[in-house]
């Protein structure tokens, strides 16, 4: 359906970009990294070019290889690039020693890393599904070595 006023407000302020995650209690770790780490876009954009993706640092090599045909679409582009943030932080959370999920009071998602350090790993999603850079691989490797 086109609705030329809708499209036009679309291109003034750009798509919505970000998620977030409400609790009505104790967030339960567990939980919390099942849900982020579903990332359903990205994972049937990946299975569809050839690619599994294994909560793994090659998984996110992998995926900065990948032709970027969702740049066209400005429907997916937020929600891919959700996905990608949300499934970089998965594997930060899943392979650097002591990183977890940290959501802030207004319900963004980051990675927290035993350093103090947060990382918005949802922004750096969204860089790399617009642009490419920094390559998923490369936020990693940086986080990984801090």
């Amino acid at each position: 359906m086109d609705i030329p006023f809708l499209g036009n407000w679309r291109k003034k302020r750009g798509p919505a970009v970000g998620v977030a995650v409400f609790s009505d209690g104790d967030a339960d770790a567990t939980g919390v990294t099942g849900l982020l780490s579903e990332c359903e876009l990205l994972r049937s954009q990946a299975e569809q070019a050839g690619v599994e993706l294994d909560d793994s640092a090659a998984s996110l090599e992998a995926l900065d290889q990948l032709l970027p045909r969702w740049r066209d679409d400005e429907e997916i582009l937020p929600w891919l690039g959700n996905d990608a943030g949300l499934y970089l932080g998965t594997v930060i959370v899943r392979t650097v020693p002591g990183a977890a999920w940290e959501i802030w009071p207004n319900g963004h998602p980051v990675v927290r890393l035993v350093s103090g350090r947060e990382i918005d790993v949802v922004a750096d999603g969204h860089t790399w599904a617009s642009t490419g850079a920094p390559e998923l691989s490369q936020v990693y490797a940086e986080v990984a070595e801090a």
